[in-house]
């Protein structure tokens, strides 16, 4: 018998933001997970997870891109509308692209009202600290909750060297440390931690009054977060060290598929059980019509 989901505390209705720190404070793990069309949405409801990302990683795991920087507004808008059909309990946390909070705190506000009021995000999620804290704060200044995202941040991989672990000398352990609680202190209800050392991730999260959501930043943060393709082995690229796969849907799907291409090619798809019938008396009239009908049609050529 499958397990039915255990939920927070809550129990009907959308997760209240504020259910989040109450889960810090009482030590219970939170489960955050990206989704990208309406299924993806509704089975991470069905699962239970607080949380649910409509993260720019779309643009190498749904559109084919070799990183998330192509990701556009419009596709992730596209992408959030169908997941907040199929995800209502979980909080919808929409991941805002490259060059839609960059040039300014004007097109920040903006770009993060349209995935509120056309996509019906719950929320948005910026990478990076520094230039960051002005269009955190603008954001949530305009009412928009905002989740923060330090370490790791993809959009941005070209300039900390690549896809690489952050943090990992004293020096810039502790500027990462310092952005994490600049996001706090901007309005941020909660900050990603991606690939970051255990220690380091555990000592933000001991400070940080929110919670920190782990990637790669080991068991010591308030919860994690994993890719919905990395855990369903759906992507075939290289997948990062910090990804537990819990199943291996792409071989499956293709397996599938290959009965079914097999099936339909020896003719044994579809059987009698997958077609409709036709009372017979019908069927004769139709037939008795069909030398009419070609001849008219001919006419008409």
């Amino acid at each position: 018998m499958t397990e039915k989901p255990r939920y927070a505390s809550w129990t009907h209705g959308k997760l209240p933001l504020t259910e989040l720190a109450e889960l810090k404070r009482r030590d219970q793990k939170i489960t955050m997970v990206t989704a990208y069309d309406f299924p993806s949405g509704r089975i991470a409801d069905a699962a239970g997870v607080e949380l649910v990302l409509v993260g720019d990683s779309a643009a190498m795991t749904v559109l084919g891109h070799d990183s998330t920087v192509p990701a556009t507004m419009e596709e992730l808008l596209i992408l959030t509308r169908a997941v907040t059909r199929g995800a209502k309990r979980p909080l919808v946390i929409a991941d805002m692209p490259f060059g839609s909070f960059q040039v300014s705190d004007e097109a920040a506000v903006e770009n993060a009202v349209r995935f509120v009021k056309e996509a019906g995000a719950d929320a948005v999620k910026l990478e990076g600290g520094g230039p960051t804290l002005s269009r955190v704060q603008a954001i949530v200044g305009a009412g928009i909750p905002v989740m923060g995202h330090v370490g790791l941040t993809p959009q941005s991989a070209t300039m900390l060297g690549g896809f690489k672990a952050q943090g990992r000398t004293a020096e810039k352990a502790e500027r990462l440390y310092e952005d994490a609680l600049a996001l706090e202190a901007a309005g941020c209800f909660a900050v990603v931690l991606e690939a970051v050392p255990a220690p380091v991730a555990a000592r933000v999260t001991a400070e940080l009054e929110i919670p920190t959501i782990g990637i790669g930043a080991g068991g010591g943060c308030d919860g994690q977060v994993l890719v919905w393709h990395d855990l369903l082995g759906l992507y075939e690229g290289r997948s990062p060290r910090f990804v537990k796969q819990y199943a291996d849907l792409a071989s499956e799907i293709e397996r599938a598929l290959g009965r079914y291409v097999d099936a339909v090619r020896s003719g044994a798809f579809p059987e009698e059980q997958h077609t409709y019938a036709m009372p017979d008396e019908e069927r004769v009239q139709f037939e008795t019509r069909l030398p009419g009908l070609a001849e008219r049609a001919g006419q008409h050529q």
